[in-house]
């Protein structure tokens, strides 16, 4: 039985400061896996600094943290996928007993929740939006995580090989975590250390635009895997709106048997076919949300589990 390959994947952007302290403390915590520094445009020595590390340096042109980590996952072949951030905030010790308990329990995903005591390493603007985005998806999904937006992560192969990767920033964090809920896969939480920056490295997420990128994708959610719910809420209110204005026209027509106001009524008239159109392409669109979700599962399972070769099991997924 062969130990599984591991590889520990570094999206980067201007983290000269940090790099290098990240790769030397997954060298130390994982020797033998691969260790992948994926650049994004840096202006500073990040390349350089990765390199005289020892890891291995690509580069994605496509500015934003979603379209590094779809090249990372297309690019690199291995049966546990480690990834995290190159500003040495995540506890690389952490990760052994991350891999292992994916292996052992046959998990697709263990997720590292970030434990800290310093305001600066976990601003409270985030910690807002994660406890607001992570009740969210509890309702969408009726499970989630306590740290939806961690961005220290444990992967098996059929999860990194079945993820279309859609997002193009920092929301991908969210992506995989829908996507992990969605196809009901078997993951767990690992509670980590979280540190602040070393000195001369600087956050790239701002409070203020990320918080409305919170929101806006926790719209694009519930439109895109609850398209009922969503556009059917849309139809009842157009309805409700609607049989408002109708009652006064409803009661005038009984007294006298006339339209006095033609305009209301033809409004009225608008509402409710919206309200119709609305709930019918909800219904539409929940089936094409249906087969979308039926063909990630058959990708997912034309791979085999993760820790099936240590157990020595037979057969696949």
């Amino acid at each position: 039985m062969s130990e599984p390959r591991i590889a520990v994947l570094l999206p980067c952007y201007n983290e000269e400061a940090a790099i290098g302290a990240t790769i030397a403390g997954f060298r130390a915590a994982l020797p033998d896996a691969a260790i992948y520094v994926y650049d994004n445009n840096s202006k500073d020595g990040t390349v350089a600094a990765a390199r005289a590390a020892g890891a291995t340096v690509r580069s994605e042109r496509i500015q934003g943290k979603g379209a590094v980590v779809r090249r990372m996952f297309a690019d690199v072949d291995a049966d546990v996928y480690v990834m995290a951030d190159g500003d040495a905030t995540y506890d690389a010790a952490s990760a052994p007993a991350m891999v292992e308990r994916l292996l052992d329990e046959q998990l697709d995903m263990i997720v590292g929740a970030r434990v800290t005591q310093a305001d600066a390493a976990y601003r409270r603007g985030h910690r807002f939006g994660n406890a607001l985005l992570t009740g969210m998806l509890a309702r969408l999904f009726g499970r989630s995580f306590t740290d939806i937006l961690s961005g220290y992560r444990v992967f098996s192969r059929r999860f990194v090989k079945s993820f279309p990767v859609l997002s193009a920033g920092f929301e991908i964090e969210t992506e995989i975590s829908v996507h992990a809920l969605e196809l009901r896969m078997p993951v767990a939480e690992l509670e980590t250390p979280y540190f602040e920056r070393p000195e001369g490295s600087e956050s790239k997420l701002s409070t203020y635009s990320d918080g409305f990128r919170i929101l806006r994708t926790i719209v694009q959610l519930y439109r895109i895997e609850r398209p009922i719910l969503f556009f059917g809420g849309i139809g009842l209110l157009l309805a409700l709106i609607g049989l408002g204005l109708a009652v006064p026209l409803v009661i005038t027509y009984w007294h006298t048997h006339l339209v006095p106001r033609l305009p209301t009524a033809v409004m009225v008239t608008g509402l409710m076919i919206l309200a119709a159109l609305c709930l019918f392409s909800g219904l539409i669109l929940d089936t094409v949300v249906r087969g979308r979700r039926e063909v990630r599962r058959l990708a997912y399972l034309s791979h085999r589990a993760p820790g099936i070769d240590r157990r020595g099991d037979q057969g696949g997924a």
